[in-house]
């Protein structure tokens, strides 16, 4: 006897009937449930966006646990500031943007912190030459943008994978647009020599 012929037919279960306070599809509709404090719909819109957020945050910093802490005050400040929200864009662009905001300002914080606080022995290990890689060593992409520094990093990325442009740039980054230009061009010719 065969297996299939043991085991009893079961038929489908019955589709449930939409309760009213279950998850709306629609994300304008989960944006105006959450703006209006259902914690419900605020997670469903955290779990769709949770994984775009932390790769930007992953991407902007090389740093998985800066990375996760910066993502988590994305959605916090997200929470707080859902009320000015207006709709003219979609909800993830909005925490796109929110989200590069509060990546660079922690940047810029480290950045100030770091200078008041370099020792005299920091600053002689930062003087020491980095170990070089072997010159034909080839990297994937993601690490060939880990290893940018720092400015010309930001600016590949909201340019190149973000789709920002140079004014948007220069505006989220306190700079002139022709440094973002030099950043993206630095950006690019490292980028070439670590992949070639």
């Amino acid at each position: 006897m065969l297996m299939a012929e043991r085991l009893p037919i079961r038929s489908a279960p019955p589709v449930p009937k939409a309760e009213p306070n279950a998850p709306a599809r629609e994300p304008g509709e989960l944006v105006r449930r959450a703006s209006e404090g259902d914690a419900r719909a605020f997670e469903q819109l955290y779990k769709e966006n949770l994984g775009r957020v932390y790769a930007l945050c992953l991407r902007m910093t090389r740093d998985p646990s800066r990375a996760e802490e910066l993502t988590q005050e994305a959605f916090v400040r997200a929470w707080e500031k859902l009320n000015s929200f207006r709709g003219d864009s979609a909800f993830s662009t909005w925490l796109h943007r929110l989200t590069v905001n509060i990546v660079l300002t922690d940047c810029r914080t480290r950045a100030r912190r770091n200078d008041r606080v370099t020792l005299a022995d920091d600053a002689i290990l930062a003087e020491a030459p980095a170990p070089s890689q072997a010159p034909r060593e080839r990297m994937d992409l993601e690490r060939a943008i880990a290893a940018l520094p720092e400015g010309a990093r930001h600016v590949f990325v909201l340019y190149e994978i973000e789709g920002y442009r140079h004014e948007e740039i220069a505006a989220m980054m306190g700079i002139a647009s022709g440094t973002t230009k030099a950043q993206l061009h630095r950006a690019r010719r490292l980028l070439r020599e670590a992949l070639s």
